[in-house]
């Protein structure tokens, strides 16, 4: 079988939702689940997490699979429907959706529902993504109201665009002009996302939106779970199926990208772009042979990557290569290979076994 694992620590993922919990403790929580649960397996990570108050998913499919797994939770889709088809079928399922463009106010308006969809009215406060402009969201709210199809209670939505720099004064401007939209309308708000309830409590309301914290990793630039009381949810690891012994100037790895600056032992390690791994990930990006930091030397390929094993002398073929997760951080290895932990997370193929802790 191959070696590379992924394994999950559901009392982690409790741990950092009840750490959202205390972060925001006026709150209701909903918790972003999608992508596959960041990675971790949406079935897996809905039922580890059945104390949260709501679920969010970006699309119908994911919802379907949660209700179809009998899971009774709200569920909020955050892009909302994209045809009438998807309107209907989140009306039979009672399907929350973010209705955030005219398109979808016109199929609330002209199609007869089996039961009233909630939906959450999404204002574009700075993002620039979806949602509709301060100024017309006074109007897309009565259209809203006007429709049979709409259940009474409807909230309101934004999304932070720079939460994740506490020094950036733009989060403090888009509350602002979240605020001002239809300020005397007595209805539930969600602005917050996991660097809002960690950094930014003028943005708690009735609902924060937990997402990457949830899985222990930072939101914050240049951030680390630990330091904000999180535990990392994911360990991703493999084992060495060789220990070579190199000369100086020998060439490690396609293209010959990393040269030997003495003789050495280099170790392969079962694991590589087809198991999800970064390919670029640069020499130097940091592993645990043992437990101990070593570092990757060469090219990424798809099945195996090269280990400078100066460090870990003693390391034979069989030992443990941990990748990113408990001991080493995932912000880590995502800085060194130019991208976010999340795409690491959300990243790791069908090769790679995953496993419950």
């Amino acid at each position: 079988m191959r070696a590379a694992k992924a394994t999950i620590d559901l009392q982690a993922l409790r741990h950092n939702l009840s750490r959202a919990r205390e972060a925001a403790p006026s709150s209701r929580l909903m918790t972003v689940i999608k992508a596959n649960g960041y990675g971790h397996g949406l079935l897996r990570v809905a039922r580890a997490l059945a104390d949260a108050d709501a679920y969010a998913v970006a699309c119908l499919e994911e919802a379907m699979e949660l209700r179809e797994a009998g899971i009774a939770t709200p569920i909020i889709l955050l892009e909302g429907f994209v045809d009438v088809s998807e309107l209907l079928l989140a009306s039979r399922h009672e399907i929350e959706a973010v209705v955030h463009h005219p398109v979808q106010i016109e199929m609330l308006e002209r199609t007869p529902l089996p039961r009233p969809v909630r939906v959450w009215l999404k204002v574009d406060s700075g993002m620039h993504r979806l949602g509709f402009a301060p100024a017309a969201a006074t109007a897309a709210w009565r259209r809203l109201m006007g429709c049979a199809g709409v259940a009474a209670r409807i909230g309101l939505v934004t999304h932070l665009a720079n939460a994740d720099d506490r020094r950036d004064p733009y989060t403090l401007t888009q509350l602002e002009t979240f605020r001002s939209v239809l300020p005397e309308v007595d209805a539930e708000r969600s602005i917050a996302n996991s660097a809002g309830i960690l950094g930014w409590p003028q943005t708690h309301s009735e609902w924060v939106r937990p997402g990457i914290m949830l899985y222990g990793v930072s939101p914050f630039v240049d951030g680390r779970g630990e330091q904000e009381g999180l535990i990392p949810v994911m360990t991703c690891d493999t084992r060495l199926i060789a220990v070579n012994h190199y000369r100086k100037g020998d060439a490690v790895g396609y293209g010959g990208s990393w040269i030997c600056p003495e003789d050495m032992r280099v170790g392969v390690a079962a694991i590589g772009y087809g198991d999800g791994y970064p390919r670029h990930a640069a020499s130097g990006t940091p592993v645990l042979v043992n437990g101990r930091r070593a570092s990757l030397v060469g090219r990424v390929s798809m099945d195996m990557i090269t280990i400078d094993l100066r460090s870990v002398p003693e390391a034979q073929v069989g030992d443990p290569v941990v990748l990113w997760g408990k001991g080493l951080p995932v912000e880590e290895v995502a800085q060194h290979s130019s991208t976010i932990a999340y795409e690491l997370l959300c990243g790791l193929t069908q090769r790679v076994k995953f496993v419950e802790a």
